[in-house]
């Protein structure tokens, strides 16, 4: 076997396609429920008790996951194996893709509040508040941001970095989802969480942007009714808007999208009934339903690009190591 990492990371993604999440016993989940458990007992209202902890759930999957790549550095079939169980667990296309779909589909049918109950699966705004045209919104720049978060960022780390930059990106992200959000309780306990994946995401979420401007370049119908080539639009669009968003690596993501399908995303969100005025991005049209699909497509064609880019790394970087 000439290249197990960029074999497995291929695999993962398929394994993925295919059977989606674990249904039981997922090893995400199962992180979750220990860092919790970590939290109420090591807890305190300071940054620095925050970075503690951040490091040491980072670090009790990172280790373990180097010692698995050290003892199967040798042996390509297991290295393959590990690492294609690894990245099935920690990307998670399918299932983005599924949430959104049903959030499609409650809108086709006009039923607005089942498409209420899907949003939560998807990002943490208020859904009640909001009609069909903004849970539309919602939904595609949830779907901008997961291709990055989901599938992007661990394909490149687990190219990078293999098992253990698969497992550690993982555990960075999740914590960001757990305790990296302003609140009165993780303000300061959370700082370093959300810093962290800031710094993880910052290559992955650019890398994101180009690869959505390059497949919106070769799709040329992903927005037939703008006036503009897609390509050409996600790329001006990620360009001028792409920095204006509050979070310096999902406005990449989100801007690119925005272009690449002739709509425009952003404006007001509400987060646990606190309102946040986001900038626009994008000048095309309010999104609908029907631009659902469209977003979803793209999103698996950015994945199957990048896939392909991960193994060629993975590959060049196996070739370098066996040369020294």
């Amino acid at each position: 076997m000439r290249s197990p990492l960029a074999l497995g990371l291929a695999a993962g993604v398929a394994l993925d396609a295919l059977f989606g999440d674990p249904r039981r016993g997922h090893p995400v989940a199962a992180f979750g429920r220990a860092a919790t458990a970590l939290e109420s007992r090591d807890y305190r209202d300071s940054r620095g008790r925050g970075a503690t902890h951040t490091a040491v759930c980072v670090a009790a999957v990172a280790v373990p996951a180097a010692l698995i790549q050290h003892r199967t550095r040798h042996r390509p079939l297991f290295q393959f194996i590990a690492t294609a169980t690894a990245a099935w667990a920690v990307t998670g296309a399918r299932s983005l893709r599924h949430e959104a779909q049903r959030a499609w589909v409650s809108l086709s049918a006009d039923d607005l509040p089942a498409a209420r109950r899907v949003l939560p699966s998807l990002c943490g705004r208020d859904p009640e508040s909001l009609d069909a045209k903004g849970i539309a919104r919602a939904v595609i720049e949830s779907v901008a941001e997961n291709t990055s978060d989901a599938v992007i960022a661990p394909l490149f780390w687990g190219a990078v970095a293999g098992l253990p930059g698969l497992a550690g990106y993982r555990a960075i992200n999740t914590l960001d989802a757990m305790i990296g959000h302003h609140s009165p309780r993780y303000e300061h306990f959370g700082w370093a969480a959300a810093r962290l994946d800031d710094a993880a995401n910052w290559i992955p979420a650019r890398l994101t942007a180009l690869l959505t401007v390059a497949c919106a370049a070769v799709d040329r119908g992903s927005a037939a009714d703008a006036p503009a080539a897609p390509g050409a639009r996600a790329w001006r669009t990620m360009r001028r808007d792409g920095a204006h968003h509050p979070s310096p690596n999902a406005g990449r993501c989100e801007a690119a999208f925005a272009g690449a399908l002739g709509i425009r995303l952003g404006g007001t969100n509400v987060y646990a009934g606190v309102t946040e005025a986001r900038p626009e991005l994008g000048d095309g049209r309010l999104p609908g339903a029907a631009d659902i699909p469209r977003a979803t497509t793209l999103s698996r064609n950015v994945t199957l690009a990048a896939t392909l880019g991960a193994a060629l790394i993975a590959i060049m970087k196996g070739a370098v190591c066996a040369g020294r």
